[in-house]
């Protein structure tokens, strides 16, 4: 089989795993097969509060799952600082702190390494003021490092899994035969709309008639989808017409399409392709190639830490130590709980000073303080 096959059907099985989550491991570890990583998680984590949940994963077993979040998840070098990361991105160890120190942390010692991993490819599907959802590829020891064929073959199914993933959190089923989806999708609080390459709306389930009635967000235009604003309006339908052409040809294209209400709410617009895989019955049974999935939103806000860390051009290791330091206390305390030595830390604090300005601890906790939205 050759890349482009493998690369046609694994899309296809990730976007079936949008209405069928169930079937998110098996399609994890084809994903690992294609890219040549050992393991997978999709999973959401608070850098704050250092709580989280993994949704779906594969290569890791229930105890070192249950380890993680007992005592490493906050060791984990990765975070706060993938937080700092945009959304949809893909990055690896390197990105954080050089190997030399990850391997010097508790975190690597302790968790990784009795499992033969080494390194972490890892990208935010979603993030907020303090947590994200991430979605991670594993290499064990024997394989190496992420290397550039891996960020290759990652880049071209990132934007699916994303959109897959925020799809399945937007319609929040168990599973949906594709066949009858109409019908499973019309009790669900998201309005979804059925339509063909040229807008052309098939079918609407209830909040989606609702929504057209109402036309202060998505309208009827000559039986035509439209919304109000002209550039969603083109990603949208640049999204309808590559459907057509199948799941691959969608690519990045309106993964999360940001829609206004004429009262200033807003919502997001995720489009799911009907015309490969499981889903294709759907879209035979409709003469349609993508369903369209509209549900409110809550405005994407930086964290103050996120802001002070742009804007004094901090690296991510820096931004951890801060946010450590604001948070846990001073370095001896930081460096037991991030597993790193006291000489790292310190390291890591002169360059904050350094760069912000300030000269002791008070001083940073001061300046974070500055940039915290009041009306938050």
């Amino acid at each position: 089989m050759t890349e482009s096959d493998q690369l046609s059907l694994l899309i296809g099985e990730i976007y079936d795993a949008a209405l069928d989550p169930p079937q998110w491991p098996r399609v994890q570890g084809h994903i690992c097969e294609f890219v040549r990583g050992h393991a997978s998680t999709l999973y959401w984590q608070d850098s704050v509060r250092q709580i989280g949940n993994v949704y779906y994963q594969v290569g890791i077993s229930s105890d070192y799952e249950r380890r993680y979040f007992e005592k490493y998840i906050g060791m984990n070098p990765l975070y706060p600082a993938l937080t700092y990361f945009e959304v949809g991105g893909i990055h690896t160890v390197a990105d954080v702190l050089p190997y030399e120190e990850m391997r010097r942390t508790l975190f690597y010692e302790e968790w990784l390494r009795p499992q033969g991993f080494l390194d972490v490819a890892f990208s935010n599907l979603e993030k907020s003021v303090t947590s994200s959802v991430v979605f991670t590829i594993v290499r064990r020891e024997r394989d190496g490092v992420v290397d550039d064929e891996m960020l290759r073959c990652l880049c071209l199914i990132m934007p699916h899994i994303r959109r897959a993933a925020l799809i399945g959190k937007a319609i929040d089923l168990k599973t949906t035969e594709s066949e009858s989806m109409a019908d499973s999708l019309d009790g669900i609080a998201a309005g979804m709309f059925i339509v063909d390459a040229s807008a052309h709306i098939a079918h609407a389930n209830t909040s989606g008639l609702a929504m057209l009635t109402d036309g202060a967000l998505v309208r009827s235009k000559d039986g035509k989808l439209a919304v109000n604003d002209a550039d969603a309006g083109r990603a949208l339908h640049s999204f309808f017409a590559a459907a057509s052409n199948g799941d691959a040809a969608v690519g990045a294209k309106g993964i999360a399409v940001p829609l206004m209400a004429r009262d200033g709410e807003r919502y997001i617009a995720h489009a799911l392709p009907l015309t490969s895989g499981a889903r294709q019955r759907a879209g035979i049974a409709y003469a349609a190639t993508a369903a369209v999935f509209v549900c409110k939103t809550a405005l994407n806000l930086r964290s103050p830490m996120e802001t002070v860390a742009k804007l004094y051009k901090l690296t991510p290791s820096e931004a951890r130590i801060m946010l450590a330091l604001v948070e846990i206390g001073g370095v001896p305390v930081v460096s037991d709980a991030l597993g790193i030595s006291r000489a790292t830390v310190k390291t890591h604090l002169n360059n904050v000073f350094a760069k912000t300005g300030t000269h002791r601890q008070a001083d940073l906790v001061t300046l974070i303080a500055g940039y915290v939205n009041p009306l938050i």
